[in-house]
């Protein structure tokens, strides 16, 4: 029953993001070859399927797996111990992040200076160093508004000393690393540590730490941006050409994707195990159960991740390209803001993350905010965002004159938002950016860029510098989203609360009457005149 009812609400939330694809690859600009249309098929079938078992397993794996270790650290006593293995897990659930994975590859096609691996741990090193801190600040009990204030005060500063074709891919990288696998176990370890470490013990400080730890990627990759045009003698040599293929062999993708699945997921399970045979000691039915459930998890995620390389790398360099095409009217390519709003929103409704956060956050209000509200509102967002991504895009517009603003909005905004909400719409921020977004809106992009340049000629910006920021825009359209839902829903609590008191209030004077009447009833009765 469970996988029929994952398996429905997959399909129908994937949906738009399917029907975009028809209408454009097969009636706007039909493809050459037949063959394409089976890997989209494929792909599309394989992405529902893949995700319906990668739910599943999560909620018996993963999910418990992150509750139990944050549960249980409060077993060693010493902070230091604590803040080490928040580092650690944050780390080894980032370092082979499907959705990370990509962004290294599609960075080193079109920059072969950047080194992928280099990349990946210099992200995951981000995430692990602020995973650590966010951890402390609950122990601590610091205002996380002040914490985020301060933090993004710092990243905006260091931006005037990065070199300007690290900028957008900083803020992508930083949403590609909170992903399918980062953010269960990130999320579920803050769960355990607020739960019995933290001084309030509230529902605020079970949310933060995704949004906290998102920044760690932006100043490492900044930091990374610097020191690698430093060792380049002051310049950043020219982007190259983007060009993902298109892939043939389902089983191929299938036998490499192996590993990498295996590294993403093997090391958060080994790293449990000193946890369970030490610490937590789970009987040994359970302990199997979890066991059974990572497999699922791993299988699931595999088959993910394959069929959107098979199937919707190449289709989002596809449509980003032929809205460009010198052979259709000069309005043709405005469409392209109508197709990314779609797809933006589409490709959130479908993001295995994005559906964890819903989850949890109904869970933990006692489903006062419920899974499908907060799912809409971050699609509603993420569509503004893929808008104004197209937008720069087309227009090549520097991408902080959008970022700053956008940023600044989403900071003041936290003055009138509840702590819960404004932990929530900066983890969501960071949840948006998973591997079906890297794998899909990103090769849109960089096509739309790489058909701009070509046809701008001279002068225009390059592929990295214009192509990279979808995940950006990503990442803080949530921040004003989310922060928004949260200011009408305190507004409708506090109406409700207003009401409530009115209609107690209204109670009581009814019983005062009544009681007064009584009385005098009773005077009469008595022979007494009132």
């Amino acid at each position: 029953m469970k996988f029929l009812r994952t398996l429905k609400e997959v399909f129908f939330s994937s949906l738009p993001l399917a029907v975009i694809i028809v209408v454009v690859c097969g009636f706007i600009a039909p493809m050459e070859h037949f063959f394409d249309y089976v890997k989209l098929a494929v792909g599309y079938a394989g992405v529902v399927f893949g995700q319906v078992l990668f739910l599943i397993g999560l909620d018996i794996s993963i999910l418990p797996i992150g509750e139990l270790i944050g549960s249980s650290l409060i077993h060693l006593k010493k902070t230091v111990f604590i803040l080490f293995f928040g580092f650690l897990f944050g780390l080894l659930a980032t370092v082979a992040e499907p959705a990370l994975s990509v962004l290294a590859r599609q960075t080193h096609m079109i920059l072969p200076l950047v080194n992928e691996t280099t990349f990946i741990w210099i992200m995951g090193g981000g995430i692990g160093v602020f995973v650590g801190f966010s951890l402390y600040r609950v122990l601590k009990d610091m205002n996380i508004k002040l914490v985020f204030v301060a933090l993004y005060v710092l990243t905006f500063t260091l931006i005037i000393f990065t070199p300007e074709e690290f900028i957008a891919l900083a803020f992508d990288g930083s949403g590609a690393t909170t992903g399918d696998i980062s953010v269960p176990f990130i999320l579920a370890l803050g769960i355990g540590v607020a739960a019995t470490m933290s001084k309030n013990k509230s529902v605020e400080d079970t949310f933060g730490i995704i949004g906290l730890a998102s920044v760690g990627p932006i100043l490492s990759l900044f930091l990374y941006g610097i020191v690698l045009k430093a060792m380049n003698g002051g310049v950043v040599p020219p982007a190259g050409l983007y060009d993902p293929g298109a892939a043939e062999d389902f089983l191929g993708i299938v036998l490499s994707n192996l590993g990498d699945v295996a590294m993403a997921l093997f090391p958060v399970v080994i790293c449990f195990l000193p946890f369970q045979f030490l610490l937590i000691k789970l009987p040994r039915r359970e302990f199997i159960r979890m066991l059974v459930g990572t497999a699922v998890v791993y299988v699931g995620l595999l088959i993910f991740l394959s069929s959107i390389d098979f199937g919707f790398a190449f289709a989002g360099k596809y449509i980003g390209e032929i809205f460009l095409d010198p052979a259709r009217p000069g309005w043709f390519k405005w469409l392209l803001l109508l197709v990314g709003f779609i797809l933006g929103a589409a490709i959130t409704l479908s993001e295995p993350a994005v559906t964890v956060l819903g989850e949890q956050l109904e869970e933990i209000t006692n489903g006062h905010v419920k899974k499908m509200m907060i799912r809409g509102t971050l699609a509603a967002g993420i569509g503004v965002a893929a808008l104004i991504s197209m937008v720069k895009i087309i227009t090549q517009i520097d991408i902080l004159w959008f970022l700053i603003p956008l940023y600044v909005v989403s900071l003041v905004m936290m003055k009138y938002t509840s702590k819960l909400f404004v932990s929530l719409a900066f983890d969501s921020g960071g949840v948006t950016g998973g591997a079906l977004t890297s794998a899909f809106l990103t090769p849109l992009t960089l096509g739309t860029a790489q058909a701009v340049a070509a046809t701008a000629g001279p002068g225009a910006q390059s592929v990295l510098t214009n192509g990279f920021g979808i995940i950006a825009f990503i990442s803080v359209t949530p921040l004003i989203a989310v922060q928004a839902l949260g200011i009408l829903y305190d507004l409708q609590l506090k109406k409700t609360q207003e009401s409530m008191l009115a209609n107690e209030l209204a109670g009581l004077e009814k019983l005062a009457s009544l009681a007064a009447q009584a009385e005098e009833a009773g005077s009469v009765k008595n022979g007494q005149r009132p």
